[in-house]
């Protein structure tokens, strides 16, 4: 760790312990905002491409003989087939292509394909296609008018699928948070800055090589103040685990990739830390810079930058 004078003097700390109790101590509780919980935007969206589909599979809702029924409608409507796996698979993919394991118990590993994307399709397809549903269990879905409407349905498990990004949308918001306070001190001071960048655009676009601990390595921001490049990375953990220790350790190997070349701060915060708070003390005591947003608030960047 760095002896800067703004830790004695801003923050009141004489020594490296004190500077981490006041790391720890003043974690944030939460990055939570309005949009961490749904994209209902995204949620519409996904479901109005399928939307006429789903009305017309709407008809199959409470029919007493369903397989005759399916057949019927996809004979009628071949097209509508494409949407049979939105139904039961909500993976992100979109997949349309299927290699499923349908015996082993013989201790022989039975397969069948299936493919929803074909424009054309067969009585033999639509056999096919019915025993995916059957399969799944899908057909129970229609039975005894379980449900009302499979638009309603939908735009439901668009919206469940939709929480499995609130992970990225955390790590977005913790590096929204920090770009507020880049923008405004390179805005005032003049200094150029690049937000997810590698190497390749660091060298293009600010003239600096820099070296990399890993080729997917794109580093949060690096800024320029016309005299040394300044590298940052930022992440936000409300809870703990094993990726804190393991995160801990990436950024003390890459402080060694960068030092002597250039000045590298790690911005992080959450109340996950308080629950690991000896590897992130091993990276404070190795790292030149290692700081939370309450420090952020408090003008640490600023102080360094100039």
């Amino acid at each position: 760790m760095k002896n800067l004078k703004f830790y004695k003097t801003v923050l009141k700390c004489d020594t490296e312990d004190q500077v981490f109790k006041f790391l720890i101590s003043n974690l944030k509780p939460s990055n939570t905002e309005w949009s961490y919980f749904v994209n209902w935007e995204k949620v519409f969206a996904n479901t109005k491409q399928i939307e006429l589909a789903l009305i017309i599979f709407n008809y199959l809702i409470g029919k007493d003989n369903f397989d005759d029924e399916f057949r019927f409608l996809l004979k009628e409507n071949p097209s509508i087939a494409r949407v049979i796996p939105a139904l039961v698979v909500r993976d992100g993919k979109h997949a349309a292509k299927f290699n499923i394991l349908v015996d082993y118990k013989n201790k022989k590993l039975a397969y069948e394909n299936y493919d929803f994307s074909k424009k054309d399709i067969s009585d033999e397809d639509i056999e096919k296609y019915l025993r995916f549903v059957k399969g799944t269990k899908l057909d129970a879905l229609f039975a005894n008018n379980k449900i009302k409407n499979l638009v309603d349905y939908m735009i439901g498990v668009e919206a469940g699928l939709d929480s499995n990004g609130r992970k990225n949308r955390g790590g977005h918001v913790m590096e929204n948070i920090v770009d507020v306070f880049i923008k405004d001190i390179c805005k005032k001071n003049k200094f150029r800055y690049l937000k997810e960048a590698n190497a390749d655009k660091i060298k293009s676009e600010l003239a600096y090589n820099v070296p990399i601990d890993k080729s997917s390595r794109r580093y949060d921001f690096v800024i320029d103040n016309g005299k040394e490049l300044f590298i940052i990375e930022t992440n936000f953990y409300g809870g703990g685990g094993s990726k804190l220790k393991s995160t801990a350790g990436e950024y003390r190997n890459l402080s060694d990739v960068l030092k002597d070349k250039f000045k590298f701060f790690w911005i992080t915060d959450g109340n996950g830390w308080k629950t690991t708070t000896k590897p992130l003390r091993e990276t404070f005591d190795h790292n030149d810079y290692l700081f939370n947003l309450t420090m952020l608030e408090k003008g640490i960047l600023e102080f360094l930058l100039k």
